[in-house]
């Protein structure tokens, strides 16, 4: 499985595994946000910006303030979902996402819609903070 940087959206394969389905063989739905939070990592990641070194160095965490869901379709196990990240705003101290996953590849069945809106907090206050140059950087380069 490979990512694809296509007309502004990251896009990151997800195999449905067994763990990740009900007894009745579909995927939890709560799984699905495991799916999307993954390719916003990813995205994150593929900018040159890990989690763990923006707590270390920069003193943040980003932490979802906000989520809107529509499920279409149930993704089943063996399922090749494609999970699409779009970046749709930048404010001083949160990024919002549109996220889609479909089944199988470019153009296939809509499972998924939503969107997602990420605030950077302060690590031990847990109050917002500007987003750290890094990312800010990172999205206009």
């Amino acid at each position: 499985m490979t990512t694809e940087q296509c007309s502004g959206e990251f896009i990151w394969p997800v195999r449905v595994y067994w763990e990740d389905t009900d007894a009745g063989g579909v995927v939890y739905y709560a799984n699905y946000l495991k799916f999307m939070e993954r390719a916003r990592t990813e995205w994150l990641r593929a900018l040159g910006v890990e989690q763990g070194p923006l707590k270390q160095q920069h003193g943040v965490l980003l932490v979802i303030s906000s989520l809107e869901v529509n499920y279409r379709r149930p993704a089943h196990y063996g399922d090749v979902l494609q999970v699409r990240c779009r970046l749709s705003e930048v404010g001083k101290a949160s990024m919002s996402f549109e996220q889609c996953l479909y089944r199988d590849h470019v153009g296939g069945e809509l499972i998924l819609e939503g969107r997602v809106k990420v605030a950077c907090i302060d690590a031990n206050r847990f109050k917002p903070k500007p987003l750290p140059a890094i990312i800010v950087g990172s999205l206009t380069a």
